[in-house]
């Protein structure tokens, strides 16, 4: 089995984040989005992965070659985001008549696809779509199942939803899917819909089945997704001090990596802060992820993302935000404190 990653798109509901970065690539607990993806395919003992690559190509690759996976990984240029069906098409020589996994590269899921892959070979169908139970299945595509929990019909956003199954973003496909993606047509917003192809597999007879996610799963489409996964993480997380710690105190579940100095301040856990860090009277509080790099002095920040190389220098206190790479915030003259932030990367705020 081989896995196809998505990582392309224009990410146009995290701007400006995205105006400079990849959303797959956004840190969630100081680690990329995309990574996830790619460990839970590699857990699963998928060795092939292709990421599929759009306009922010160089980005992408340079990252994740960053790492050295248990795995071969090749890159396939997708240009313009036409769909996940499309998607599909272009991976074609890639996939080479294999069964695969197809994961949407900004889903994060508590409990990888483990026991999803398992599943898929077991009951051997053509396709095994993931679908998780949510409270408002109106804002998502929605699977509707038979008695026997085949999927009977999927529909998009629907205003009277058949179920409260949503789908996750992640499908398992054996190689007749190719025919199903050249066999339908372009949406009303000219893209080839997954969906579409999924519905042709089920409307020639094929057998698609669910397989339902039990742990929490998140879409990190959006601002408060990313800070909502951010949390979700370093609830898992456990405490891991390499840094060093003069005249502060530590509380709860935190890791402080190599390099960082934490001095007259206090951090509070669940969080994590990165390499090379320095926090200086300051109070880092929970579900805080600081990236490598940062300068925290005489501030408050809780729940909140600081991505690498950042500056926030007697800043007030900082709540439920996001904040791009190389950003530098800093006291001015004029008040309130508590403001909430999503800000681009390389931004400059005198407060």
């Amino acid at each position: 089995m081989k896995a196809l990653i998505l990582s392309g798109g224009h990410g146009t509901r995290l701007r400006p984040l995205t105006y400079s970065q990849q959303k797959q690539l956004i840190p969630v607990a100081n680690k990329p989005v995309l990574f996830y993806a790619i460990e839970d395919v590699i857990e699963a003992g998928i060795k092939d992965i292709g990421i599929i690559v759009g306009p922010n190509r160089d980005q992408v690759i340079e990252t994740v070659k960053s790492v050295d996976w248990d795995a071969n990984i090749e890159f396939i240029y997708q240009g313009d985001p036409l769909g996940l069906a499309h998607a599909i098409l272009v991976a074609e020589e890639f996939l080479d008549d294999e069964e695969f996994v197809m994961y949407l590269g900004d889903n994060i899921l508590k409990d990888g696809i483990v026991e999803h892959a398992r599943r898929f070979k077991e009951l051997n169908p053509d396709s095994l779509i993931l679908l998780t139970e949510v409270d408002e299945p109106q804002r998502f595509g929605v699977a509707e199942l038979d008695e026997n929990g085949k999927v009977k019909r999927l529909i998009e956003k629907p205003k009277v939803p058949p179920s409260n199954y949503a789908l996750v973003g992640i499908y398992f496909f054996k190689p007749i899917i190719i025919e199903a993606c050249k066999n339908i047509k372009p949406s009303w917003r000219n893209e080839l819909e997954i969906t579409d192809a999924i519905q042709w597999l089920i409307d020639k007879g094929y057998r698609v089945e669910a397989s339902i996610v039990k742990g929490w799963w998140k879409d990190t489409g959006k601002p408060e997704d990313i800070l909502e996964a951010n949390r979700l993480v370093l609830d898992e997380i456990e405490s891991e001090i390499k840094g060093s710690l003069d005249n502060s105190k530590v509380i709860g579940r935190v890791v402080i990596k190599e390099g960082s100095i934490i001095k007259n301040s206090t951090v509070k856990g669940p969080c994590i802060i990165g390499k090379n860090c320095e926090v200086v009277d300051s109070y880092i509080g929970p579900y805080t992820s600081v990236g490598n790099n940062c300068k925290v002095i005489g501030t408050e920040i809780e729940d909140s993302v600081i991505m690498e190389g950042s500056k926030i220098i007697n800043a007030g206190r900082i709540i439920e935000s996001l904040i791009g790479r190389g950003v530098t915030i800093q006291k001015g003259d004029s008040k309130p404190t508590g403001q909430r932030f999503v800000v681009g990367d390389n931004s400059n705020i005198v407060l």
